[in-house]
């Protein structure tokens, strides 16, 4: 009979392996993907849009295809597309815009998985409350 080799976990592991096993019992789900800042991966609003839809979340990437418009009011608004490594959003916004192509930034708002626009549905949006540049951030603000 062949034994198997003890495998030792360090404490961090440990710890995770632990929390995720309390988490997992009685249909309580595991904590979100979040980075240290509080900030949710793209990949995880991908992976996981129903837990997230009609939720408040914070997520950064990269700005590509600003769009500007106005609503049905009259207002300004516009709209871009999020991404970075692991997927793409759509993040749409009132006023005016304040992001450039290129720009990182990070956005709070809301997630929709989907909406409903005329004949059209769109996927994977945030409803943006706030969009900051990287690059405008006091740097006295950032770890």
């Amino acid at each position: 009979m062949l034994k198997q080799p003890v495998r030792r976990l360090g404490l961090l592991t440990l710890g995770t392996v632990l929390f995720s096993a309390i988490f997992a019992v009685g249909g309580i789900s595991t904590p979100p993907v979040t980075s240290a800042a509080g900030i949710l991966e793209i990949a995880e609003l991908l992976a996981h849009p129903e837990q997230y839809d009609h939720q408040d979340v914070v997520v950064s990437g990269s700005v590509t295809n600003v769009q500007l418009a106005t609503n049905r009011q009259g207002q300004p608004a516009y709209g871009f597309l999020l991404k970075d490594q692991a997927g793409t959003l759509k993040v749409i916004s009132l006023g005016q815009a304040d992001v450039h192509e290129g720009d990182q930034v990070i956005v709070e708002g809301v997630f929709n998985r989907l909406r409903q626009v005329g004949r059209s549905i769109v996927y994977n949006e945030i409803k943006a409350l706030s969009v900051k540049p990287l690059n405008r951030l006091n740097p006295d603000l950032v770890g």
